[in-house]
């Protein structure tokens, strides 16, 4: 890629700010959005070459507990250049401007720590249990999380193979919006207390056929933030597994609390999940 290769089409997507805030702040179960061919093309493209020659970079991040299994890479230095500019590029003083607009949320700010975030990528059998996410950035005690921005790189997925990102009511009751994760879809919402979502079912595509997404959180900075870790739940009708879901959060909750004290990093703390879910 190169310095002059425009990434994210500014004057496609401002002319059309204001119909899109509407949609975003009106959309149920929680502010949201979809919106397709959102980037580049070519630039996806070429993420996606970048990430065919990840699979064994050190810096992978394995997230495999009770509640999901998926990994991670979150280390802007072990990035390749079109999957860094392109991170860059969402995190740029003119993307967040867009972003504040679009959501109605004033001075969202970026985290170059990439907590949480970065790429992700899942193969058959990874799954993520409906959730709502940490409220508050663990290194920054001030930092409210405010959206998500999720961008997919799966060309040619088929539905049958799952993966949807599921959107749930605040109660829990039932799944809103299901999204299916194909390329250059792009997924915006609120991470509020209660924007449960997820992609519960363990994915049925071949191995080696992999779900990937860009995945980038915003935050405002606040006197007193709402503080809680990662809140999994159980759907309906799992009554079964509501024990081991609760039993995962209270470990969440602690390795959450070990990273804010002590500067633990997202590895040592996904390993610490991993050997505590097999004694379940």
């Amino acid at each position: 890629m190169t310095t002059t290769t425009q990434i994210f089409d500014y004057s496609k997507w401002t002319s059309q700010l204001d119909e899109l805030s509407k949609r975003y702040q009106k959309a149920s179960p929680y502010p949201h959005i979809v919106l397709e061919n959102f980037l580049n093309p070519e630039v996806l493209k070429d993420c996606i070459a970048e990430f065919n020659k990840l699979n064994e970079t050190d810096g992978w991040i394995n997230y495999k507990h009770y509640n999901e299994n998926k990994r991670g890479l979150n280390k802007l230095d072990l990035l390749p250049e079109t999957i860094k500019g392109t991170i860059n590029e969402l995190n740029s003083p003119e993307f967040l401007e867009f972003l504040s607009k679009l959501t109605g949320i004033k001075d969202l700010q970026k985290d170059d720590g990439l907590e949480g975030g970065g790429i992700h990528q899942s193969t058959r059998g990874g799954y993520l249990n409906i959730h709502a996410d940490f409220t508050v950035h663990p290194h920054h005690r001030n930092w409210q999380r405010r959206v998500n921005v999720l961008v997919y790189l799966n060309k040619e997925w088929e539905e049958a193979w799952g993966g949807k990102l599921e959107l749930w009511d605040r109660k829990m009751k039932a799944c809103e919006e299901a999204v299916l994760p194909v390329f250059n879809r792009c997924v915006i919402f609120n991470t509020d207390a209660d924007s449960y979502h997820g992609h519960p079912e363990p994915m049925t595509c071949p191995e080696g056929v992999f779900r990937r997404s860009i995945a980038l959180y915003y935050y405002t900075v606040e006197a007193n933030p709402f503080r809680r870790a990662t809140h999994y739940q159980a759907r309906p009708g799992e009554g079964g597994k509501k024990i081991l879901v609760r039993l995962d959060n209270a470990m969440v909750s602690l390795y959450t609390a070990i990273k804010g004290r002590l500067g633990a990093n997202d590895k040592v703390v996904s390993n610490m999940l991993k050997f505590f879910s097999k004694k379940k």
